[in-house]
């Protein structure tokens, strides 16, 4: 196999090809997701790549590919002599630290540019130019090695895969599709959907615990997800004012990678970025906003949904009269779902009808806007079934005992009662309405909120580390797919919520993170 590295034409996922012929002068491989054609009539390779020997013996072969290197090849055969030994990892590598610079004088200094809209809505939101609550924890950040972040790159990038996976697996079971209580009606739409547009999800964040004890993963919230920009914007912004040295910011790529999956996308207009009165959407929102227009993306904000209105096509208009065609929300499905859910008293498909031009509401309501015919939304209808919580036993099911993975069920099981368990309704927001129970079935805690009348799951107890009175939990963000930066949460609850402190994380060489003996 000859492996490619990531850049150029293969940003962010780098290449694999089989190698099936080698000669002298050139090297033949099968690939795909190179450049897409039908094989001549008798072809049995898919691309030729030059090559050369060197007066010593030394085999050259010259990439094709715009931007593309070589890393090299991995032979696949029982004889060992020549492979890499792969050392195995210090598992103290995997704890996080926490560490603080002198913030003196620069703590009362602004830091953020209140020029840039997104930035001054975060201070709007933080009620200053900060990323914690307690002025106290203003210089402290968090300090990861470079081999834990390896494995959560690693992790991150095969728990999209299996997530993927496990989103196809339900959608072809209507059994299992039940459990996720999305209206039949959406079934069809959530369907095609999936067909038309499983590569078109922009990002996600998965949630992690990360100690030497392993690397599991809560959940990935890929429908509506935040943070996005304290990992990549704010926590680098801050590290400049501090003068923050140590290693580099874990969230560095995540705008680059970001702008990038923008500009994959087949955008032929305006894209209206929709969000809600929250604060913290406001900057969510404006952040998007700078990143597709960083991409060459026109774009218009929306705040709420009042000044909707219908043109005589029966599409939906924002308030200057520009019809809705390319949407970016922060809303999560969940919320238009619960219109319908609200409305149909039984008749699904009655309340659908009124998404057809003809027989609609005086004002468009959000749902008619997220699922009207013709309005392409980002993230994509299919992200309802990865984000909701009921995939989680569906993954444990395909992939038990997964070193990621946590066990989990629809039902209580003896398993987990030995283990101890958190309780999860399948939709949630910001840690609400999540119970643990610990292997004496003691609840050791829980929180409320407004999806107590949710269906639940069952997912084994696995704590966050405690570090210095503080739970940290770290969160990778994906961006078109695969791994695009890293940040962490932390809060003296176990359960990690809405008003948990984002602090900065800084990438430092392992032999740095380490005690010296």
């Amino acid at each position: 196999m000859l492996i490619w590295d990531e850049g150029g034409i293969f940003s962010t996922t780098g290449h694999v090809a089989i190698v099936t012929e080698v000669r002298d002068d050139y090297v033949r491989v099968v690939e795909q997701n190179f450049v897409h054609h039908r094989w001549s009539e008798g072809q049995t390779y898919s691309r030729q790549l030059t090559a050369a020997v060197s007066p010593d013996g030394g085999y050259r072969l010259t990439c094709t590919a715009e931007d593309g290197v070589i890393l090299g090849w991995v032979l696949q055969t029982g004889d060992d002599a020549h492979a890499e030994v792969i050392e195995k990892l210090d598992k103290r590598l995997l704890n996080l630290q926490l560490r603080e610079v002198a913030t003196g004088d620069k703590a009362n200094q602004p830091w953020l540019d209140m020029a840039s809209p997104d930035e001054a809505a975060f201070v709007a939101s933080m009620e200053g130019h900060t990323l914690v609550t307690d002025p106290s924890d203003q210089g402290k950040y968090f300090r990861v090695s470079e081999s834990a972040l390896a494995e959560l790159k690693r992790a991150t990038n095969e728990l999209h895969a299996l997530f993927m996976m496990a989103t196809e697996h339900v959608l072809n079971n209507d059994s299992l599709l039940e459990k996720f209580n999305i209206p039949r009606s959406i079934w069809p739409r959530m369907r095609r959907s999936w067909g038309n547009r499983r590569n078109e999800m922009i990002t996600g964040r998965f949630d992690f615990a990360l100690s030497e004890r392993g690397l599991k993963v809560y959940e990935y919230n890929c429908d509506s997800a935040s943070c996005h920009m304290e990992c990549g914007k704010v926590q680098g912004k801050w590290a400049e004012h501090f003068e923050c040295r140590d290693g580099f910011d874990a969230g560095r790529s995540l705008q680059e990678r970001l702008v990038n999956a923008w500009r994959k996308q087949q955008i032929d207009g305006v894209l209206h970025i929709m969000y809600d009165r929250d604060l913290e959407e406001a900057y969510h929102a404006a952040y998007m906003q700078k990143v597709a227009e960083l991409a060459g993306i026109p774009t218009r904000l929306i705040r709420g949904i009042s000044g909707l209105s219908w043109d005589e096509d029966g599409d939906v208009c924002d308030p200057d009269g520009v019809k809705i065609k390319w949407v970016w929300k922060t809303w999560a499905w969940e919320t238009a779902l619960d219109q319908i859910r609200e409305e149909c008293e039984g008749d699904e498909e009655a309340t659908l009808d009124t998404l057809r031009a003809g027989n609609r509401p005086a004002a468009p309501r959000l749902v008619d806007v997220l699922l009207r015919k013709g309005v392409m939304v980002y993230e994509p209808l299919w992200t309802l079934i990865p984000s909701n919580k009921a995939i989680l036993p569906v993954l444990w099911r395909l992939c038990p005992n997964h070193p990621y993975l946590l066990n989990s069920a629809f039902e209580l099981r003896e398993s987990l009662v030995r283990s101890g368990y958190a309780v999860k309704p399948i939709v949630g927001r910001g840690g609400s309405n999540i119970s643990l129970i610990d292997r004496a079935n003691t609840t050791v805690a829980e929180t409320s909120g407004g999806f107590d009348q949710r269906d639940q799951v069952y997912q084994e107890i696995w704590k966050l580390p405690a570090i210095d009175g503080k739970y940290v939990q770290v969160s990778t963000f994906t961006a078109g797919g695969s791994y695009g930066g890293a940040g962490v949460r932390a809060d003296s609850s176990v359960v990690i919520n809405m008003e948990s402190d984002c602090l900065p994380l800084r990438v430092v060489a392992d032999q740095d993170l380490l005690p010296q003996d």
